[in-house]
């Protein structure tokens, strides 16, 4: 399961890249027709609306995943914009979610992804007649911090006067590292123990917006939409606490990320540190409890009782960072194990580097 989990992932996010551009892509062209006869501004419905990505993983088992929640509006010049809350993914399983937002996506640094475009409206003047026009729309995605221009294939249909859709003509592929995020695709195998995520996903989408001023749409609850796979769900950040099922997935999540970074030989944190140092908080403050040990780990280079101690500053360093952040002192524990409990061989930079962590553990 596992596996599947990662592929997912991987193809999740790809999706989400592509998919998110087509559909935005699609619903802009969609509302360019409308704008251009009524002067409209047009409000996504997020109760209807759905985007869909399919991954590969071991190279021929396909998974299917969304993204739940999405907002945009497209303004009476044409500007069009929708928003994706990568905290939001859902694979159907919590902890494969967790390895999507952590080591995928890293929603604690880049939270969203935006999909931007300027409308030609006279070019989509005939849409109130027409109800249904197919179009090539080219727009811009901002995902992990890259923006690229892309243009997708996609088909609007005007269902009332009131009420468009645009959805994906056909899967639109995206790459993983033209974001930037083969290395997050290493992590996802390696927390999912698989290998073989095919670093390219496929998106599919069908979104719905609203003529501002027209009757709002029926508010979807997150419940609701949690049970028919369509609109928003309940994220971290509208919970107030956690299961403990669900505080031992995040902190095994985190803890693999390698984002807590410090001066090289020294216990000083490094300013990047300061978004996950952040989440570390949240979580923490929704397991109230629970024990959290944090500990540190060093490579095999260097001294064996230095390479100790710097495990133990780095793992106090990394606790009173957490304490600032309202944590209660009594709830953590920090600990040093030096270079005693390496996750791989000390053979290569790269697996030095991996030894080099903190990680957070449920003690009770």
């Amino acid at each position: 399961m596992r596996d599947v989990l990662i592929r997912m992932f991987a193809n999740l996010l790809l999706a989400a890249r592509g998919g998110l551009v087509g559909a935005v892509a699609g619903a802009m062209l969609l509302f360019g027709g409308i704008v251009a006869a009524q002067a409209q501004n047009w409000t996504l419905d997020p109760g209807a609306s759905k985007l869909t990505y399919q991954s590969v993983k071991k190279n021929t088992i396909v998974e299917t995943n969304s993204i739940r929640n999405i907002s945009g509006t497209l303004t009476a010049d044409g500007k069009a914009k929708v928003v994706f809350d990568l905290d939001s993914v859902d694979t159907g399983v919590d902890l494969r979610n967790v390895r999507m937002r952590f080591l995928f996506f890293e929603t604690f640094k880049f939270p969203t992804a935006t999909v931007t475009a300027d409308i030609d409206k006279a070019a989509f003047a005939d849409l109130p007649s027409k109800r249904r026009m197919t179009a090539k729309l080219p727009f811009k995605l901002d995902l992990h911090g890259v923006v690229k221009d892309y243009e997708a294939s996609v088909v609007v249909t005007m269902i009332s006067d009131t009420m468009v859709s645009v959805a994906s003509e056909s899967p639109i592929s995206v790459k993983v590292e033209d974001f930037g995020l083969l290395p997050n695709v290493e992590k996802l195998q390696v927390a999912a123990n698989v290998s073989n995520i095919v670093p390219v996903a496929s998106v599919s989408f069908d979104f719905v917006f609203k003529a501002d001023g027209s009757a709002p749409p029926v508010a979807v609850a997150a419940a609701a939409g949690a049970a028919t796979g369509v609109g928003p769900v309940a994220t971290d950040a509208s919970k107030a606490t956690f299961s403990q099922d669900e505080c031992v997935n995040r902190f095994e999540v985190i803890s693999r990320t390698g984002a807590i970074y410090f001066r090289a030989g020294s216990a000083q944190l490094d300013n990047a540190s300061k978004p996950l140092i952040n989440a570390v908080v949240d979580v923490v403050g929704k397991c109230p409890g629970l024990k959290i040990e944090v500990s540190g780990h060093t490579d095999s280079d260097g001294a064996d009782d230095y390479n100790q101690q710097l495990s133990e500053r780095r793992a106090q360093s990394v606790m009173k960072a957490v304490v600032r952040g309202g944590v209660p002192a009594e709830q953590l524990t920090a600990v040093g194990y030096g270079e005693a409990k390496p996750v791989a061989p000390n053979d290569t930079w790269k697996n030095k580097a991996l030894n080099r962590r903190i990680e957070f553990t449920v003690v009770n």
